[in-house]
């Protein structure tokens, strides 16, 4: 019968030498001590993972260490636990690191968890009721607050059932992680097994990968498939959020593989450097951080040393909750909601920590109201998947943003994301501009006004012109403060066809104008227009050259091409070659025979065009090519048909 597992994993924390390794022996029958050096000394150094059979359930456990000299390989350990077993032992009481510990857990996000009093056999009855009262006090306040605190020896036994059943209780009132996000996971240690290759190991912080999943290491940006699957030691097909795992990749070399490195799905991260994160400064740490300091900055199971900015003054106190930007030493993969811990360099002392809220491509100018406004609204969003959401189509750089653009900036797969959409399209916080293209309704107002002023523009710059052209309005929908990028030509689009079914802008001629424009010429070149328009309809098959309307109206050349540029815009002319032009009468009328003729005799031979004209082969021909060209007719060498 297969074993129940609960993608859970439990962590035990505490100072050194409370017994951690020895009460997750008695508990799991594994020694995490896996190290020569750890057995010779008598105390862990790097992290244990181990099974652990609570009634039918099967959850991991990682053990780490409690010296101050690993409290970074703690901090990655600690990384995607769900509950903590706090390790006191009964003869030291709180120390140092159980201090330094629970501030890491609290900081880690972190809400569940017991207390074991260890080496209970030690001392007797009557130190066990001080130290539980130590702590209570030193508990207060804190997640563990209400936590039970379980006497236990893990050399007699003592206390052992009453410390089994709460742990069962914990872990059944864990509610396990979603496993519908982005696979994820931040390597603990890799190593190679004959017969397979490179094994990665860790805990998945996000999503689930199966066997033939095809994965990306970062910092080397080696893709690869998996082979095979341990879940707590055990051959899966599948490992999820929150279970100890190991994934068998061959085509990795694990001797490039290091604590820090990223295993995920391609395409969905990147290495990057600048990050804006929400900080909370430990209020007993007494430490307060300058603007550019420089911390060490922990996340997943990377360790890089950070220069700090912060957006707001420049000096973080103490307890002080504020929004920081970090530029790392080293670029990092980490996602939106990540927790992260901080410790200054020297000494080395743990002070704060908090949530990554998202990369930046660069320094953020924290001068700027709106910057400090938008990382704020930034910050709230990511703590709720339907926010960031919206948040990511209300600020996309091109206005706009389609499923695929933000399922990568929100880390989420269409299974999540697909009704998160549908639910905001239905409130009609977003709008749907094509089909799976998306815009907010703030941006489209935005947006939209811009071309309706672009629109404005242009008519009080040519007040005789029916309107603008597509083309025009687009090249002139430049980039603005809020839209860097400008406009991608399918946002453009979408807007456009909103803007004309909502009636604020019409189309005339092939033209955008809005409502209420009309044409408008003074007396003067009202005169000229119809004087040339009057030419034009007089010599309806053999038009005028630019040379003869000159002639003919004593009007100036460049008055003459301004008048024949109004008069294609308004479609009473029509360019059939590049410096041939026909009254859009004439043009008409010459299609009506063309097509009547076609239609009698099946097909006309070209040369016959100028005879039913009663014109030359100069105005004939282009006529018939201009009619090839816009789908009237089609060409078989010099004979005509209709197009089908």
């Amino acid at each position: 019968m297969p074993i129940a597992q609960k993608n859970i994993t439990l962590g035990t924390a505490g100072h050194i030498d409370h017994g951690k390794t020895a009460l997750v022996k008695l508990l799991t029958g594994c020694d995490t001590d896996r190290l020569k050096i750890e057995k010779e000394r008598g105390m862990s150094i790097e992290l244990g993972f181990a099974p652990c059979m609570l009634a039918e359930m099967e959850v991991g456990i990682v053990d780490v260490p409690g010296h101050e000299n690993f409290i970074k390989t703690m901090v990655a350990g600690a990384t995607g636990i769900d509950g903590v077993i706090l390790v006191i032992a009964a003869d030291d009481g709180v120390m140092q690191q159980t201090r330094e510990h629970l501030d890491i857990l609290t900081l880690l996000g972190v809400k569940y968890g017991i207390v074991a009093l260890t080496k209970v056999d030690c001392v007797p009855p009557e130190r066990i009721g001080i130290v539980t009262e130590q702590i209570k006090k030193f508990l207060a306040g804190t997640f563990l607050q209400d936590a039970p605190i379980l006497p236990v020896s893990s050399v007699t036994g003592e206390g052992f059932d009453s410390f089994y059943e709460a742990l069962k209780h914990l872990v059944e009132g864990i509610e396990p992680k979603s496993s519908d996000g982005v696979f994820r996971l931040p390597v603990e240690r890799a190593f190679s097994v004959k017969g397979y290759g490179t094994v990665v190991a860790g805990i998945p912080v996000a999503g689930s990968a199966k066997i033939g999943d095809e994965m990306v290491i970062f910092p080397h940006g080696a893709k690869g498939r998996i082979k095979a699957i341990q879940v707590y030691k055990r051959n899966s097909q599948t490992a999820m959020v929150g279970q100890c795992a190991a994934l068998n990749v061959p085509q990795w070399d694990y001797k490039t593989i290091s604590r820090g490195s990223t295993v995920t799905s391609a395409e969905y991260f990147s290495l990057q450097q600048w990050y804006l994160c929400e900080l909370n400064l430990l209020p007993h740490s007494g430490k307060s951080l300058k603007n550019g300091a420089d911390v060490k900055f922990h996340t997943g199971t990377s360790e890089v040393v950070a220069t700090l900015y912060l957006l707001q003054g420049n000096i973080a106190a103490a307890g002080q909750k504020c929004l920081v930007q970090v530029r790392l030493s080293e670029s990092i993969v980490a996602g939106p909601g990540d927790r992260f811990i901080l410790r200054t360099l020297a000494p080395v002392q743990t002070v704060g920590g908090g949530i990554v809220v998202e990369a930046t491509p660069e320094k953020l100018r924290r001068n700027r109201p709106e910057t400090i406004q938008d990382a704020q609204a930034h910050a709230k969003a990511v703590l709720n998947r339907r926010d960031f959401v919206e948040y990511a189509i209300k600020t996309a750089e091109t206005a706009a943003a389609t499923e695929a653009e933000v399922s990568v900036r929100t880390k989420l797969p269409a299974g999540p994301l697909t009704p998160i959409l549908a639910e905001l399209m239905g409130e009609n916080t977003i709008i749907e501009l094509d089909r799976k293209l998306y815009i907010h309704p703030d941006t489209l107002a935005e947006v939209g006004q811009r071309l309706l002023n672009v629109v404005g523009n242009f008519h009080r710059g040519s007040p005789e012109s029916p309107g603008i052209s597509v083309a025009q309005l687009y090249e002139k929908s430049a980039p603005s403060a809020s839209l860097r990028a400008g406009l991608r030509k399918d946002v453009f689009d979408g807007v456009l066809k909103l803007l004309l079914s909502g009636g604020k802008l019409v189309e005339r001629k092939h033209r955008l104008a809005l409502p209420e424009h009309h044409e408008i010429l003074s007396d003067t070149e009202q005169k000229l227009l119809q004087a040339v328009e009057a030419l034009f309809r007089s010599r309806l098959f053999n038009p005028p050259s630019r040379t003869e309307i000159v002639e003919h109206t004593r009007a100036p050349g460049e008055k003459v091409e301004r008048t024949l540029g109004i008069m294609l815009e308004q479609e009473r002319l029509i360019r059939v070659e590049s410096d041939l032009l026909f009254h859009a009468e004439a043009v008409e009328r010459a299609r009506s025979i063309l097509v009547s003729s076609i239609e009698k005799q099946g097909s006309l031979e070209s040369v016959k065009f100028k005879y039913i004209l009663d014109t030359s082969r100069k105005f004939a021909i282009p006529l018939l090519d201009y009619f090839d060209r816009i789908g009237v007719t089609r060409s078989v060498g010099r004979t005509r048909y209709l197009a089908k």
